[in-house]
């Protein structure tokens, strides 16, 4: 059986307990223990982009490969709330369908990073035009992955109709193409 969006969000939000901790503890290293790391923000946006893929989306996106993968089988949050991933075959993900299906998942997140970033550095000036077209497909996605579960047979994010992966209760039957 499909596992239902709030199922998959009240998961999210389990996961996401553990991202904040995370977060916390990535605040408290680079404001009192390591407070040069801050350098890294202040000067190039292309610098400024790395560090926060590496520092933040990394290890996120790393937390939900292993994971959603054979790795791990579940996320906390899946685990908690019995669901998991699968694939078209009924199978737990390989780890290249993990990578694929999180990437996709967290694009609008990067996106929105990588947006931020050259807000904040071109300040009170003229805000070009590409800006806004990138913050419009933000919003799409982000609302295209949030409806679509509503609107597919299969309670499918739109990520997971094009990583040809799935989100069911973990007693079910998978489906099959």
């Amino acid at each position: 059986m499909n596992a239902t969006f709030f199922q998959r969000f009240k998961a999210f939000m389990l996961d996401y307990l553990l991202i904040f901790a995370y977060l916390i503890a990535l605040f408290i290293l680079n404001v009192f223990l390591f407070p040069s790391l801050q350098l890294f923000f202040q000067g190039s946006l292309v610098t400024a982009q790395i560090m926060g893929f590496l520092m933040v989306t990394l290890p996120v996106s790393i937390y939900f490969i292993i994971s959603d993968s054979i790795l791990g089988g579940q996320s906390f949050g899946k685990k908690k709330m019995g669901i998991k991933v699968i694939n078209a075959k009924g199978q737990t993900l390989s780890v290249p369908q993990a990578i694929y299906r999180t990437i996709l998942k967290f694009m609008p997140w990067e996106l929105s990073h990588f947006l931020v970033y050259r807000l904040v550095k071109i300040g009170d000036g003229e805000v070009p035009i590409y800006y806004y077209f990138i913050g419009g497909l933000i919003y799409a996605l982000m609302f295209a992955y949030i409806l679509t579960p509503f609107f597919t047979k299969r309670k499918q994010a739109l990520y997971d109709m094009a990583a040809k992966t799935q989100v069911v209760k973990v007693n079910a039957k998978p489906f099959v193409r």
